[in-house]
């Protein structure tokens, strides 16, 4: 769908296995930059270059314009298409150093943060060709330009961009809305990376990789309503974790799923990850203040 004069989301849908019996039905936004030429920001997961492809197609314009991919971050449902299209357009990758890595090599993404069916997610790794750092601005097109908007939590080189012009904030996975899956690596840095995005003057439609395309003021009120949840997570953290005895990250997980009142299918792997991250730094604060 056209979301601004030069903007369009593509919603796609995927499905995770998260084992045999447990299956995760998931989404995830694909935005599209129209101008001379084309530039996509994030891929979706493995196959999805077919949808977008005949999505471009469908609005007249050529998939030999694309002429850039800008990645949000490595995670496998950003890049996972990003493989084909490069080869068969010839695009140019640009993602934040920290994240380079992965990009590169998936291989040691899925070693280093393992997630349910990996390999079906993403078709391979992909040469960068451009490493962004905050605070850049790249002139995409005449009166067309994305600044850079360095937002860790998510990941250590998450990031969000800022289309001026369009008064349109794209802002990857930074965002955790209530009731979504908590996947992130940094909880403080989740939070202060929201309320740096919420600080941005003149923003006018905040495009998430998680959620519709949202406007006005709904905007403040998604912020706001994200840092309660996180805020809300480490609650939840805290709680169980004074009362157990944590020997089991996946036991721990299915508990702090419960708490939160989420459904089962969100206790997997990645979650458990992102409590254990959590818990990390509970633990490294009360050693902090018991060495003062």
């Amino acid at each position: 769908m056209q979301i601004t004069k030069n903007i369009h989301a593509l919603k796609i849908p995927f499905k995770v296995n998260i084992s045999p019996d447990k299956i995760a039905e998931r989404f995830v936004y694909v935005y599209i930059v129209c101008g001379k030429k084309i530039w996509l920001i994030d891929t979706g997961v493995a196959g999805s270059k077919k949808l977008i492809f005949d999505y471009i197609e469908s609005i007249g314009k050529s998939i030999c314009d694309i002429e850039s991919i800008f990645l949000t971050h490595s995670h496998p449902d950003h890049v996972g298409s990003a493989k084909s299209i490069k080869q068969e357009c010839g695009s140019k990758v640009y993602v934040h150093n920290l994240e380079r890595n992965w990009v590169e090599d998936v291989d040691l993404q899925c070693a280093q943060r393992p997630v349910p069916g990996f390999k079906n997610l993403v078709e391979g790794s992909v040469k960068v060709d451009g490493i962004l750092k905050d605070g850049d601005i790249i002139n995409l097109d005449e009166n067309l330009s994305l600044r850079v908007i360095h937002t860790p939590g998510h990941s250590n080189g998450s990031v969000a961009y800022l289309i001026k012009e369009e008064g349109a904030l794209l802002c990857g996975d930074t965002v955790l809305s209530s009731n979504q899956m908590p996947v992130f690596d940094d909880l403080a840095e989740s939070i202060n990376s929201v309320k740096k995005l919420d600080k941005i003057n003149d923003v006018e439609i905040l495009l998430s990789s998680w959620d519709d395309p949202r406007k006005g003021g709904q905007i403040h009120d998604v912020f706001e309503d994200s840092v309660n949840y996180f805020t809300k997570i480490q609650q939840a953290v805290n709680k169980i974790a004074a009362k157990e005895n944590i020997s089991d990250p996946a036991e721990f997980c299915k508990d702090i799923i419960s708490e939160l009142k989420l459904p089962p299918v969100m206790a997997n792997p990645v979650t458990a990850r992102t409590f254990q991250s959590v818990l990390k730094k509970i633990h490294a604060c009360k050693n902090c203040c018991c060495g003062n």
